[in-house]
């Protein structure tokens, strides 16, 4: 039997428990720590991990949020100095594994990757939103996030087991490896409206969250309104 080809590393694996955030009535898991020791990985995420808001994160689709380390030279490079001692590790964006060799482009919805011992899916791109704006103190970060399509990813966990940093991502599975994550958070930043590609998007594995979304737009013919997600 061949091997499963290797394409990441995990270099971090971090969780994170919710506390008051910066406004009124806000609680967020965001502020995260780097484990030093095998974690478990189930259904519901890592062990010792947390959300602040369950109704937006968290849950089967959302149990483990990857981001590309690689993502961290170009914010360095883009964002005010006081920015500088998040970025200095990962940890930065609220992720739970922080990955080498790979990034929005080389991760495609329903991916199917094991991690030392769990088996997990990729279900959806990660939608951010303003509590990114109040971690950097940059006003339009969540945005820029956006913008760029350096937002990072969810897995869902079909195996559990247990992972941790220097583990290999092995692809057990690519059955829609013309749909990366980047190209649908383009789409989605980009407003898209046009209903042959929306047709083809919709007929995806997408956790309900997005078929609501693509369906959405598919219907009325427009974008959904961000402001909400983005400022708060």
């Amino acid at each position: 039997m061949t091997a499963p080809p290797r394409i990441g590393q995990v270099r971090a694996v971090l969780t994170g428990a919710a506390h008051p955030y910066t406004r009124p009535g806000s609680r967020s898991a965001i502020a995260k720590a780097v484990r030093d020791r095998p974690v478990a990985a189930g259904a519901l995420g890592l062990a010792g991990d947390e959300q602040g808001d369950l109704r937006v994160h968290g849950g089967p689709d959302k149990a483990v949020h990857c981001y590309a380390w690689a993502h961290y030279a170009h914010w360095r490079t883009v964002l005010p100095g006081a920015a500088a001692p998040l970025l200095a590790q990962p940890g930065a964006f609220g992720e739970n594994l922080s990955l080498d060799l790979l990034d929005e482009h080389g991760a495609c919805i329903g991916d199917r990757w094991q991690i030392g011992s769990a088996l997990l899916e990729l279900s959806q791109g990660r939608q951010p939103c303003w509590k990114l704006n109040d971690r950097f103190q940059v006003p339009d970060m969540a945005r820029r996030v956006q913008d760029s399509s350096r937002a990072g990813w969810y897995l869902r966990v079909l195996q559990p087991g247990q992972l941790q940093a220097g583990d290999a991502v092995l692809l057990r599975a690519r059955p829609h490896p013309d749909w990366s994550v980047a190209r649908l958070l383009q789409l989605i930043a980009e407003r898209s409206c046009d209903p042959a590609l929306l047709d083809q998007v919709l007929a995806l594995p997408l956790p309900p969250s997005w078929q609501r979304l693509f369906a959405r737009r598919r219907a009325q013919g427009q974008a959904e309104d961000w402001a909400a997600r983005l400022q708060g």
